[in-house]
């Protein structure tokens, strides 16, 4: 089912996708309007993601060549859903012709909140999360302070008043919550990082000439150690 889009009215079409989370999703922008695909994958992504893609384009009676551009979730996310989102933009895009944008997770998640100042936390695992302060205004996403990594009792907090929360890293660690509260305004461990979110501001960033190679689809990873020895569990 489409999604009336009402912040830009430029003519592009884009095949947005995220795997950066526990859900695999996809999204298909025509012209301001969205058609979307979600599944809760699990460690399916690599299963689910193309045949998602493929579904969005045959529906709309397209094919890759027609689109206008690819956007996938950068990250911070999951290390194997990032290289999945990565591998795959750079194929699609070496494969159809197509200019490539990287759009930040917690970005995306900021947008998809419907506020102008949010703090975005993933879960990290290892005790940790992902975290970013973002800010919008007539220019866009300004992000002031992170992604970065860090535990809950670490994460930068946003020192002024009227931001919210967004995100599953405040459900994974309800000790970032009790910390966080007094300080936001709300809190929605509900938002994720989602394809709708990524081809709304992708949407704009190609129409100002912003897509990119297929050499540039690259993750963003923010911690660069995966796993913990025994001893340091």
């Amino acid at each position: 089912m489409g999604l009336p889009e009402h912040n830009t009215s430029t003519a592009l079409k884009l095949i947005a996708f995220d795997t950066a989370s526990e859900w695999c999703t996809a999204a298909l922008w025509q012209d301001g309007e969205l058609t979307l695909c979600e599944s809760h994958a699990g460690q399916r992504h690599s299963d689910l993601l193309l045949p998602m893609l493929s579904e969005l384009l045959a529906e709309a009676g397209i094919n890759w060549r027609q689109l206008d551009g690819i956007a996938f979730g950068m990250g911070p996310g999951s290390f194997t859903g990032l290289r999945i989102a990565a591998s795959t933009a750079q194929g699609l895009s070496l494969a159809a012709d197509l200019p490539v944008v990287a759009v930040s997770t917690l970005e995306a998640m900021a947008e998809d909140s419907g506020h102008a100042q949010v703090l975005a936390c993933l879960d990290a695992r290892m005790g940790e999360v992902y975290a970013g302060i973002f800010r919008r205004d007539e220019s866009g996403w300004q992000c002031l302070a992170g992604p970065g990594v860090a535990p809950p009792a670490a994460v930068v907090l946003p020192e002024e008043s009227g931001f919210i929360g967004v995100g599953p890293g405040f459900s994974a660690y309800p000790e970032l919550t009790g910390r966080a509260s007094p300080r936001l305004a709300a809190i929605f461990p509900e938002i994720i990082p989602h394809a709708r979110a990524i081809a709304r501001l992708a949407a704009a960033r190609l129409a100002r000439g912003e897509g990119l190679p297929a050499e540039s689809a690259e993750p963003l990873y923010v911690r660069n150690k995966v796993a913990l020895k025994v001893c340091e569990r």
